[in-house]
């Protein structure tokens, strides 16, 4: 019941309903196969690939067509003639779906935190072999999140020029605001003295 709404509402409210789908449904299952996997299946080798190849699924997908659709980022990576990594970072101007957004920045930074709680689950609990498929759910989840970052934010001068800029205007509408009061009344008490 719950689902069917959910599902409702995410098609009367996106231009891209079956990416916003596909945005979700990769990094969900994957979580949930983790979760499910020892009730349904014995074997470790077969559960970790089933996740891996989830995990992969999903990095591709939100690397290559969500996030360039419902937010109008992408990032990528190239090696030059020298050998040396370039990393490109691209933000279309593009009008954007506002409810999209928030889904893709909600699964985009949600998934990382799961993760880091099933990491520390599996480090205190001592279970090492699952903390490796963690660790590679964190690497592909985490990569995205910061390549969408980069692109969101721009460089370091960007967010740090931005961060100036927007303690500059609050300092400065705090102080407007302080000159622009009213006086307040003067307050009458009634001491009962005539």
């Amino acid at each position: 019941m719950l689902w069917n709404k959910l599902v409702i509402i995410v098609c009367m409210c996106s231009r891209h309903p079956y990416i916003v789908f596909f945005h979700l449904v990769f990094r969900c299952s994957a979580i949930a196969v983790y979760m499910l996997c020892g009730w349904f299946s014995d074997s470790f080798i077969a559960s970790f690939v089933m996740v891996v190849l989830l995990l992969s699924a999903d990095f591709w997908t939100v690397k290559n067509i969500t996030g360039r659709l419902l937010v109008g980022l992408r990032w990528w990576n190239y090696v030059d003639d020298d050998g040396k990594s370039h990393w490109v970072f691209e933000c279309k101007q593009s009008r954007v779906n506002r409810n999209e957004s928030r889904l893709f920045w909600l699964g985009l930074v949600m998934c990382p935190l799961v993760w880091s709680g099933f990491f520390i689950i599996c480090l205190f609990g001592f279970k090492f072999e699952w903390l490796l498929l963690v660790c590679i759910a964190l690497t592909l989840s985490g990569a995205n999140l910061y390549g969408y970052l980069k692109c969101k934010l721009g460089s370091r001068g960007n967010l740090q020029a931005a961060t100036t800029q927007f303690v500059r205007t609050q300092i400065l509408n705090n102080a407007s605001a302080l000159f622009q009061q009213s006086p307040r009344p003067a307050t009458t008490t009634n001491t009962n003295v005539i």
